[in-house]
């Protein structure tokens, strides 16, 4: 598989088709793989694809830096492929200037991250180039089986666990930054005329920001994880994803990034849309 995926880079590089190829490399065996940015030929050896890559590139697509550099090649898991394809439906990126390598993913992190169990995108659609194959098991568990325990609890356990979780943020803003739908160039924690948002890491200022993000997430999560492993202090930020994704596929039969064809949940309007989760 890793010798396929060079040969594909390289090729790119060298027909220059693309001049980034946005990827993973590796320091050690035992270390989380990175992203790379490879611009010639030479380098895509640094290139590697294993259960220590963790990041969605997706990221780096609308980025300015990375903008810069050129036309870029992407390599993406099957969640990054559906966060590139909300990007696309949101006309954030243009898809005919992005070459997509789609690789086989049975699942990240040793045992496979919980999210991974429930995966359903082992192998990506519609990409320029595929590598690999998928050996892995049909996901067995419920996609929203973590949200339905939690639910079971009563009202005031959930309220107490929130009130724990989030009185540990230390307003870092890792979750933004490691989300490929955060793409706002000015974010509304950033904006102080007027100050929509306490920017102290106090528990009311806490649960503004994470209930802003989760709202303005909501429909468009593709359950990727990035917020919470990038977490510095361990909060279950994707448990809080998970909620309004169903609220999404209940209400309005969408799940980002399964359907390249789908127009956004919170920019269409259909006759038939329920109406009474609102109440």
């Amino acid at each position: 598989m890793l010798e396929q995926l060079h040969r594909v880079c390289r090729q790119l590089l060298d027909e220059q088709r693309v001049q980034v190829v946005i990827g993973f490399g590796q320091s050690s065996p035992d270390a989380p793989a990175h992203p790379i940015f490879v611009t010639r030929p030479d380098d895509v050896d640094q290139l590697v694809f294993n259960g220590q890559c963790y990041a969605n590139l997706a990221t780096y697509l609308t980025r300015k830096e990375i903008r810069a550099l050129g036309k870029p090649a992407v390599i993406v898991k099957g969640c990054d492929h559906r966060a590139l394809l909300v990007l696309q439906n949101e006309s954030q990126i243009d898809r005919s200037q992005i070459v997509v390598i789609g690789v086989t993913c049975d699942g990240v992190g040793r045992p496979p991250l919980p999210k991974c169990r429930s995966c359903e995108v082992h192998l990506p659609q519609n990409v320029d180039f595929l590598v690999g194959q998928s050996d892995g098991p049909a996901p067995t568990d419920p996609s929203y089986a973590p949200l339905e325990a939690f639910m079971a609890r009563s009202p005031a356990e959930r309220m107490a666990f929130w009130q724990s979780e989030l009185a540990r943020c230390i307003k870092c803003y890792a979750c933004r930054q490691a989300c490929p739908l955060c793409y706002c160039e000015r974010c509304i924690v950033d904006k102080n005329r007027p100050t929509c948002i306490d920017t102290s890491a106090t528990l009311q200022g806490n649960f503004a920001w994470h209930i802003a993000r989760a709202f303005h997430l909501a429909g468009r999560c593709v359950g990727c994880g990035e917020c919470s492993r990038a977490c510095p202090v361990g909060i279950d930020l994707m448990l809080l994803n998970m909620a309004t994704a169903r609220a999404a596929e209940v209400n309005f039969g969408y799940r980002a990034g399964m359907d390249p064809d789908a127009e956004p949940v919170v920019g269409t309007y259909r006759r038939e849309d329920k109406e009474a989760f609102i109440q």
